[in-house]
């Protein structure tokens, strides 16, 4: 039972950045928006703000990870952020990024599945219950971001790593009256560069697709 469980596990890895804590998110939605309300329009709003400080919004970030399974199937798996933050320059042509994922948060859709990748053979939740990633440069190209080159610190090990953008935009959210950025990147990674070594050798693969999707909301001067 035990070993058909682990040929069932997979891995992944985590991203994107965090330096301001929920609280702030409080500070940039005073009041809580009523969802029950009618859909108001969006309303494109540029691009983000030069100068500007964003706050991640939790409820629209999420990493999801992609892993090949014996050369058949891919497994999949979610994690969400706990906080982080994105710092617009003055100039609007580049920024910095800082976001901290929840690792216990990981979800696969299969609750034992979920207890061994947060187990020492992968992520080692216990251990090391957060990952981080950061960046002091983005690339903004106009009004869009077009990559992210940062810094993955996973399981105590730091390595570089770029996201790309297939997706850019900012809006003027009508229920909060605020404007947010956000968009869809991706990168695939070498597991093994941060030490998770589970499975490499009966057919699990090294490379991990990851799949951000982030949205981060202008805070109040």
């Amino acid at each position: 039972m035990i070993q058909s469980t682990k040929k069932l596990a997979t891995a992944g890895a985590a991203l994107l950045a965090c330096a301001w804590p929920l609280a702030a998110l409080a500070q940039a939605i005073p009041t809580a928006p009523d969802f029950t309300a009618p859909p108001m329009a969006m309303q494109p709003s540029g691009g983000p703000i030069k100068g500007g400080r964003y706050v991640i919004d939790p409820t629209h970030t999420f990493v999801n990870y992609e892993i090949g399974h014996y050369g058949t199937t891919t497994n999949r798996g979610r994690f969400s952020t706990s906080d982080g933050s994105v710092q617009i320059d003055a100039s609007g042509a580049s920024g910095a990024v800082d976001v901290t994922m929840d690792m216990s948060s990981i979800n696969t859709g299969v609750d034992l599945l979920n207890r061994h990748v947060q187990s020492k053979d992968f992520f080692n939740v216990a251990a090391f219950p957060t990952a981080r990633f950061r960046a002091e440069k983005m690339t903004l190209a106009g009004d869009k971001v077009s990559e992210v080159p940062g810094t993955l610190t996973m399981l105590g090990q730091t390595r570089p790593v770029l996201l790309k953008a297939s997706r850019f935009n900012c809006y003027m959210n009508p229920m909060f009256k605020r404007q947010v950025c956000g968009g869809d990147f991706e990168t695939t990674i070498e597991r093994s560069q941060w030490g998770m070594l589970w499975g490499l050798n009966f057919g699990f693969e090294d490379k991990v697709r990851l799949l951000v999707q982030v949205e981060a909301i202008n805070l109040p001067d």
